[in-house]
């Protein structure tokens, strides 16, 4: 009977390596970040056709606390900017909040974060529908009902929607 060989153990400086290489193409949240790095030795061990180095918690921990001390790593200013950039690209607060949650964010950060962002997502909305539709918005029920729609799917909440055409009947 021939043994097995044990998976070993990733070194730190190996792990942190790729961790700085995640945290320079953009801010991650910390979940992200675990979740990243646990990946990528998968995958590595998948292209070398070898048995996955283990990262251990305390590891990860050790990383991702290097990472929070170094400045590299910071959850408030990953939900501040991804706010801001989600927002630029047309996407409303309640898709904005989900992304978040998926990202590992927890609910309290998330509130704070889209109480200081001090966005006007009624103007957001109506930028939207003005880009897609284009001016004069719709007024008959069928061509309303398909904008409501668009913006809805974009994650606006309904107020803000309704303000888009109470804002365009002025």
């Amino acid at each position: 009977m021939s043994e097995q060989p044990q998976p070993k153990e990733i070194a730190f400086p190996r792990l942190l390596d790729r961790a700085m290489r995640i945290l320079t193409q953009r801010d991650h949240s910390e979940a992200e970040l675990r979740r990243k790095l646990q990946q990528s030795v998968q995958r590595t061990a998948f292209i070398q056709q070898s048995e996955p180095e283990i990262i251990t918690e305390a590891q990860l921990d050790k990383v991702v606390g290097w990472c929070h001390e170094n400045g590299w790593l910071n959850d408030a200013r990953f939900t501040e900017r991804f706010i801001q950039s989600r927002s630029r690209k047309g996407y409303g607060p309640q898709r904005i909040r989900l992304e978040l949650g998926q990202k590992g964010i927890a609910r309290p950060d998330i509130d704070i974060a889209m109480e200081a962002c001090e966005i006007d997502w009624s103007a957001c909305a109506a930028q939207l529908a003005e880009r897609k539709f284009g001016l004069p918005l719709p007024t008959e029920w069928k061509a309303k009902a398909k904008v409501q729609r668009y913006l809805q799917a974009k994650g606006f909440f309904m107020e803000d929607i309704q303000a888009v055409f109470r804002n365009f009947d002025d």
